[in-house]
């Protein structure tokens, strides 16, 4: 199908966009198409949700205890909040994707680097979860793992062929699927204990093995690349409190609520040596139940609900390639995830945590040097250079100052070390930039 536009009545064929709607790919979205306060809510909400999101809550319980846990938790969240907020405003009164913003502070070229980067990770994520989603029902249901994987993908694929309106889609579906069955796992696994026993759990087998600071970039990084792309998203907002309401609807509303329902599980069973990746999750506890209904649903549940990330992050993924290509998101959803799923069959999803440290260090300098742009220097008009050195040597700070505390200070959050530190390197040498030019302009 072809994914070039077409005007109505100019004899070329109809074609997606103009079926499903135009994607904005390399122009600001106009006032009149932007979405409802509705639509925003439920592409948000349905984002971090998830399954994975209550594995990660688990993980979280299982290395830090409950009530440490919970404090990592919500101050990641708030933190998230902040941040995705106010890059979303941002891309909400410019209407803008992340790719066209990032041009105005990479450079025309420069921007290709850093939007090439996030597109890779979020297909990479694209395949994390797919593989995740074959995994769950490969070795719960004893079907085959590669045609699980693929059948998957493809559903992926279509939903974010649609567009955003695919995204809010299955967002009407996933989120109110996930908060009930959430709140069953919830309520059934805690009735085998005491709020105080949960409250007091102290960690797999009774000993805390991760650091706060540790703690803080697991939640941070499960979703800085994707909040920092926030453009994708929030460009679609008709006023800037539409968009902080969805993104409040984010992060903290859905991704703690996604957090809870695995650390309250965690806590409540206190399963030695619990692995969140295998069965010890809300999934493998709904199937251990052995009731009908409750296992068919969970069937369905996987596929609906790791259907809404994969969807969102192929859907950034295909935004910021198609401006690099100068291409169409449809085209390169449909490309890209075939990649992804090839990729997902090779068990890439086994690779998690070290996925998100690598996130932790690289993606969120990136963020806080277009917040500088944004709120400090106010970079608001066009560039004409094509690279601009300035972004990309704060960038080179900042991350290497996230692998020095990764390596040598892992109590300390290595998301939030290496975002502070490129922020202020970019704000100080763009300080020193402007005073050099004005000190050697002419008189």
């Amino acid at each position: 199908m072809s994914t070039h536009s077409a005007r109505p009545g100019d004899g070329s064929p109809v074609d997606a966009d103009h079926v499903l709607g135009e994607e904005y790919e390399h122009t600001p979205v106009p006032l009149a198409a932007r979405r409802s306060l509705f639509s925003m809510v439920t592409v948000w909400a349905g984002f971090p949700m998830i399954i994975t999101g209550a594995m990660t809550g688990s993980i979280l319980v299982l290395g830090m205890g409950f009530s440490r846990a919970l404090i990592a938790m919500i101050v990641g969240n708030l933190i998230m909040l902040a941040y995705v907020g106010a890059l979303g405003l941002s891309s909400t009164r410019s209407g803008m994707n992340f790719a066209l913003i990032a041009s105005r502070v990479f450079g025309t070229k420069g921007y290709a680097l850093a939007s090439g980067l996030l597109s890779t990770l979020l297909l990479g994520w694209f395949a994390v979860q797919t593989g995740i989603t074959g995994a769950l029902i490969s070795s719960t249901y004893g079907l085959n793992y590669v045609a699980m994987t693929i059948v998957a993908g493809l559903l992926y694929i279509g939903i974010t062929f649609i567009g955003v309106r695919g995204l809010h889609l299955i967002g009407l579906v996933s989120v109110p699927l996930f908060f009930v069955l959430g709140l069953f796992v919830v309520l059934h696994s805690a009735s085998t204990t005491t709020v105080a026993a949960i409250w007091s759990y102290a960690g797999n087998n009774g000993v805390a093995t991760m650091s706060m600071g540790v703690g803080l970039t697991v939640v941070i990084a499960l979703f800085i690349d994707a909040g920092t792309v926030t453009a994708d998203f929030n460009r679609w907002a008709k006023t800037g409190s539409h968009s902080l309401i969805a993104t409040f609807s984010a992060f903290p509303a859905s991704n703690l609520v996604a957090m809870l329902v695995g650390g309250i599980m965690t806590a409540a069973l206190a399963v030695p040596d619990a692995n969140p990746f295998g069965s010890d999750n809300m999934f493998g506890y709904m199937n251990s139940l052995q009731v009908g209904w409750l296992s068919a649903l969970a069937f369905l549940f996987i596929y609906i609900n790791l259907g809404s990330v994969c969807s969102h992050c192929l859907y950034n993924a295909a935004t910021g390639w198609s401006r690099i290509l100068s291409s169409k998101m449809r085209l390169l959803a449909v490309v890209l995830g075939v990649i992804g799923i090839a990729i997902a069959a090779g068990n890439v999803w086994a690779f998690f945590i070290q996925w998100l440290s690598l996130l932790g260090i690289v993606v969120p300098p990136i963020g806080m040097i277009l917040l500088v742009e944004a709120y400090i220097m106010k970079n608001s008009g066009t560039t004409e250079k094509e690279w601009r050195s300035t972004p990309f040597i704060s960038w080179a700070i900042g991350s290497a100052a996230g692998f020095v505390v990764e390596f040598y200070a892992p109590q300390i959050s290595t998301a939030i070390s290496a975002g502070i530190v490129a922020a202020v390197a970019h704000l100080a040498l763009s300080v020193l930039k402007d005073r050099r030019a004005t000190a050697s302009a002419p008189v």
